[in-house]
C-alpha cells in the first residue's frame, strides 16, 4: 500500500497543556469537545489538524526520549481508515528506509497507531481513530 500524502495532524509537545491550551484559545482559534481538559487539546485548522499533548506523554508514546522543557518534540500525523492500514503503511515506510519506533498497537483510547521516524528522525505517526472519520479531503472529521 502506497502511503497517502497527507499530514492529518501536527502534535506538539508542549510542557503545560493547560497554559498553551489558553494561548491557541486567545489566538483565536476553536477547540474541539473531543479535547481532554488538561491532557491533550484539538484545534481545527484551514489546514490539517494540532493537536497539545504534554512533552513527556508524546516521548513515551513514540517510544523516544526527551529531555523535558525543550519544546522542540513534535509528531506528524497520518491518519487512515482501518488498523489493517497502518500495519500497511507501516510496513511501506520501513520498506522506504523509515526506522519503525512503535509497531502498529491498540491504544487505551480505543484507536490504533504506531510511529516511525524518517532518515532525518522526524517522528510520524501513523492511526487509526474509529471516533474520526476519514472526510473526503483525506482529514479526520473533529466534533465541534
Amino acid at each position: 500500500m502506497a502511503i497517502p500524502p497527507r499530514v492529518s495532524l501536527v502534535t506538539l509537545g508542549v510542557k503545560d497543556v493547560s497554559r498553551s491550551t489558553l494561548f491557541y484559545v486567545a489566538l483565536g482559534w476553536p477547540l474541539s469537545s473531543a479535547s481532554v481538559a488538561g491532557e491533550v487539546s484539538f484545534f481545527k485548522t484551514a489546514g490539517g489538524l494540532l493537536a497539545l499533548w504534554s512533552e513527556e506523554a508524546l516521548a513515551a508514546d513514540a517510544g523516544v526520549d526527551a529531555t523535558p522543557g525543550t519544546g522542540h518534540l513534535s509528531a506528524l500525523a497520518i491518519n487512515l481508515d482501518s488498523r489493517e492500514q497502518v500495519d500497511s503503511a507501516l510496513a511501506t515506510a520501513a520498506a522506504a528506509g523509515a526506522r519503525i519506533l512503535v509497531p502498529g498497537r491498540e491504544t487505551d483510547w480505543g484507536g490504533y497507531n504506531g510511529y516511525f521516524a524518517d532518515p532525518d528522525g522526524h517522528l510520524w505517526e501513523v492511526a487509526h481513530n474509529p471516533f474520526w472519520p476519514i472526510g473526503q479531503d483525506g482529514r479526520p472529521l473533529l466534533p465541534d
